[in-house]
């Protein structure tokens, strides 16, 4: 024989909550759940996806890549193809501007653009290097990435650069670089 149903039974169906439960409750929402939502990015724009959290290889190569010696070692690279190119466009332009007045040869012509394509390589290598640690160095110093860190930047490279010719020289690198590195980074900015 069945055992009578008790009034218990009609209870467990609409159970009523205690205090006891809600704070069970509220602890399951705020340490469980919770914990899963502080890796997720909250500020959605329209179109994105939340992100899981970076792995340690992720989070040392993305501080790798953007540490001050990468970007100035990088900025030298580039400055140094740069300038390469540049010196050939020049030789090409110009072959024999520091040549003596006799016939080119292809061995003479060659030469001049081997000359031109280190001496100019070189340069740029070096004011790449120099502007891309000094603004690096500057942004982390500073904690924000705004265009007067250019600004400041292109006026010590340049002031640093001016110098090795005397005092005024210095004064007017500093100034010229700034305004032109402030001009190229306000274009890169907004265009």
């Amino acid at each position: 024989m069945a055992a009578p149903m008790s009034k218990d039974t009609g209870a467990e169906k609409n159970p009523v909550l205690t205090p006891n439960d809600v704070q069970n409750f509220s602890f399951i929402v705020d340490n469980v759940i919770g914990e899963k939502k502080k890796h997720r990015n909250f500020f959605m724009p329209f179109g994105t996806a939340p992100q899981m959290p970076k792995s340690k290889e992720e989070v040392f190569i993305t501080a790798f890549f953007e540490s001050c010696s990468f970007r100035a070692s990088a900025s030298c690279v580039a400055g140094f193809a740069l300038g390469g190119a540049f010196g050939l466009f020049t030789a090409g332009i110009d072959p024999m501007s520091t040549m003596t007045t006799e016939t080119p040869t292809t061995r003479m012509v060659l030469k001049e653009m081997k000359s031109r394509f280190f001496s100019y390589g070189k340069n740029f290598a070096l004011v790449g290097c120099m502007f891309a640690g000094t603004e690096c160095c500057l942004e982390s110093y500073r904690g924000k990435t705004e265009l007067i860190n250019g600004t400041i930047s292109g006026g010590i490279v340049g002031g640093v650069l001016g110098l090795r010719a005397g005092l005024k020289a210095g004064m007017l690198g500093a100034a010229g670089f700034a305004v032109f590195s402030t001009a190229i980074d306000y274009y890169m900015r907004h265009h």
